[in-house]
């Protein structure tokens, strides 16, 4: 891992950057430069190479020629627990949980084996360009401290919470509504806004946590509203009818958070597939943020997302691997099943709605588009380096584009690890070169 050094540092290449939201605003709403400067971790400028050269004289430069430099991706929904378990085969949700998640996040009570777990994890994120992610832990707190510990070490911004569970799960994975609430509050306590870290209240999904679990954690979130609460909703067909049964007197699976404090702004509402009417008007209404995992959504079977109404509508999205429901680490592979599954919804996303998915439109679902997802003057420079030619199949095809669409899109659709030449998080090269 190399670090650089302090002091200013001059980045040459294709600088993309969004002015807006490019599915409201179109592609008006992306920008294209050829320089950036960094100090003391921070985007200080952006603009043309002759102008930053000039403005800055003693700056080191590093030139990257015809790559692309983005802000890092943010993965808004992850399961770093499941890092040895991804691409198990599986059949439907509860049976994935029950075969391979549960068995392997009771292993997680062990701080030695859940450290080793999140800085393999971090090392895979950030070779494929990740410089933020928003996670799931277990119900331990080893596993809490394993994650934010190994993620200070290298200075990234990152979300996390010990997931709560106390019932219907293995008699290793629950624990109470008090100790959910205790644990979360002590861990919340240590972690919240302590360097780039800030914590996140979760409840796994319903069927996991009883009426006073959830009420506990609704309690909690209301006494710490700076913080974000994360959770599951309307994932599949069987698991919503699963909820109909546990909780009768709900109006819909929505409600069985709503009723506990547990919708609102900071609310973030993993896969969101299935919602009915009433559903999608609360979450819209609420501002709460709906995060879209598309290749775990194929990989397990759930359902389409439906990416192109609900943008229209308003609602805050963000874009997640799912690891290790997700099939990949890569935010190039959840890019590329992203269009797919919107085209099977009759929606093709255009590659600057994708790329806004993966950087600010993440960011903002995490409330922190002020900070990340995006490069501008006084953003934090957390940043990825993209080969816009990483193999031959993509180079013969980046070799006939007209535009920077054009060359951008076969990497969306091909890409992988190989693609990413360098990642800086904080204005430190940690991957790459």
């Amino acid at each position: 891992m190399t670090h650089l050094s302090p002091g200013t540092d001059l980045l040459l290449g294709q600088v993309l950057h969004f002015t807006a939201d490019p599915f409201t605003a179109g592609l008006g709403a992306a920008r294209l430069d050829e320089a950036l400067v960094i100090e003391n971790g921070h985007i200080v400028a952006v603009g043309s190479a002759e102008a930053l050269r000039r403005q800055h004289p003693r700056a080191r430069v590093t030139d990257y020629g015809s790559a692309l430099i983005s802000a890092g991706f943010v993965d808004a929904h992850v399961h770093y627990p499941q890092t040895a378990i991804i691409a198990s085969w599986g059949k439907r949700l509860i049976d994935w949980l029950n075969s391979y998640t549960f068995p392997e996040e009771m292993r997680f009570s062990n701080l030695s084996y859940a450290q080793d777990v999140a800085n393999r994890y971090f090392d895979l994120t950030v070779s494929n360009g990740t410089t933020s992610v928003c996670s799931y832990c277990t119900i331990h707190p080893e596993s809490v401290d394993a994650f934010f510990t190994a993620a200070a070490t290298r200075n990234q911004r990152v979300w996390a919470g010990k997931t709560c569970m106390d019932r219907n799960a293995p008699e290793g994975l629950r624990d109470t509504a008090q100790s959910a609430y205790d644990d979360s509050a002590r861990l919340l306590a240590k972690w919240h806004a302590q360097g780039r870290a800030s914590y996140v209240i979760t409840p796994r999904f319903s069927p996991t946590s009883s009426e006073e679990q959830l009420a506990a954690m609704g309690a909690l979130w209301a006494e710490h509203p700076d913080c974000l609460m994360q959770t599951h909703l309307s994932e599949q067909t069987d698991e919503i009818a699963w909820v109909k049964t546990l909780f009768p007197t709900a109006r819909d699976y929505l409600d069985t958070y709503e009723r506990h404090g547990l919708l609102g702004k900071g609310a973030l509402l993993g896969h969101a597939i299935w919602l009915e009417e009433r559903e999608r008007s609360r979450i819209l209404e609420t501002d709460a943020g709906l995060i879209h995992c598309p290749t775990s959504n194929t990989f397990i079977g759930s359902g389409l997302f439906d990416m192109g109404g609900l943008k229209a509508a308003g609602h805050r999205i963000g874009l997640a691997t799912d690891t290790g429901g997700g099939s990949s680490f890569s935010m190039l592979r959840t890019m590329a099943a992203a269009y797919e599954v919107a085209q099977l919804k009759g929606r093709a996303l255009h590659p600057s709605e994708l790329w806004w998915l993966a950087t600010a439109g993440s960011a903002r679902a995490l409330h922190a588009d002020h900070q990340i997802g995006n490069i501008a003057a006084g953003m934090e420079a957390d940043l990825v380096v993209v080969d816009l030619a990483s193999t031959p199949a993509i180079a013969q095809a980046t070799r006939r584009a007209e535009d920077i669409w054009q060359a951008l899109f076969p990497t969306i659709m091909m890409g992988d690890d190989r693609a990413i030449r360098a990642t800086y998080v904080a204005g430190a090269l940690v991957h790459g070169g």
